[in-house]
């Protein structure tokens, strides 16, 4: 039972992203709450506060935003310039709506036992390898038109 649990994906990508949708969906601002000082965090440091840094995730604040079950990447402008945004699930402490607070932050400790898949793309970014796989940054549909 106990590999079994060490083997479940924790929740928090499934949240952040269920979380994300909703307050965008009621024309609310979604709020991140990232820990600056995890591993493999790129945010502007100037703006880190008690080591923490809240970013305005909104759809209208960023571009090419992916929000996968290891990493959230996005880009967003700050102070005038473009900068490029990746944020490990495991350094998301919380996602809340700027207007009401209304949200979830997460249990710091979801992350102790998870194994992650030895070839996951986070993995490969962690490490640096130089053939690292470089997350899909297209929105296109998996469709095809049947004729």
């Amino acid at each position: 039972m106990s590999d079994t649990l060490t083997s479940i994906s924790p929740t928090r990508p499934y949240m952040v992203r269920a979380l994300y949708q909703w307050i965008e969906d009621n024309a609310l601002t979604p709020y991140l709450m990232v820990d600056a000082t995890a591993k493999n965090v790129q945010i502007p440091t100037e703006h880190v506060q008690d080591g923490r840094i809240v970013l305005n995730i909104a759809s209208r604040a960023t571009g090419n935003m992916s929000m996968e079950n290891d990493y959230i990447h996005f880009s967003a402008r700050f102070g005038g310039v473009s900068q490029e945004i990746w944020v490990p699930l495991i350094a998301v402490l919380g996602i809340y709506a700027k207007e009401n607070q209304q949200g979830m932050f997460f249990d710091p400790d979801e992350y102790d036992n998870y194994q992650p898949e030895k070839d996951s793309t986070i993995s490969s970014i962690e490490n640096n390898t130089p053939d690292a796989p470089k997350p899909k940054r297209d929105n296109k549909a998996g469709l095809k038109v049947l004729k």
